[in-house]
């Protein structure tokens, strides 16, 4: 969902996720890593009991932690938002249409929201690094 480190440690103490696992997605090469990231971008897995939080109180504390409004970036580093079905799809797209509307016509917001790929699980040093 975004560079990773960070918003592992902010994500894992949300009431209701279950697992936060740092990783590489939305390319369609085999194997990446972070020297060899290939044409994947960092991400986060994140698990959760939606009986305790939604998907969409996911999105909005990604909202709130996230500055999509950049420059161009490399792959590696973009904004995304991967989704495992239509009604995640919806839902990424009302708050990505929020966060434009909260910025005004002066900045442009650079996230992309794509259906899930294959997640590849980072090296071990990526994992709970600001723990």
């Amino acid at each position: 969902m975004i560079v990773y480190r960070g918003p592992q440690l902010k994500f894992t103490k949300l009431a209701g996720v279950e697992r936060c696992v740092v990783g590489y997605s939305g390319g369609q090469k085999l194997h990446p890593t972070y020297h060899r990231i290939k044409d994947h971008t960092e991400a986060l897995l994140i698990e959760f009991d939606p009986k305790q939080i939604s998907y969409e109180d996911i999105l909005l504390e990604w909202s709130r932690m996230h500055n999509p409004i950049r420059r161009w970036i490399p792959r590696q580093y973009r904004s995304a938002i991967w989704y495992l079905d239509e009604e995640q799809q919806e839902s990424a797209e009302e708050v990505l249409a929020g966060m434009k509307a909260a910025s005004g016509a002066r900045s442009k917001i650079r996230s992309d929201i794509q259906p899930a790929t294959k997640f590849y699980r980072a090296e071990e040093y990526h994992q709970n690094y600001f723990q």
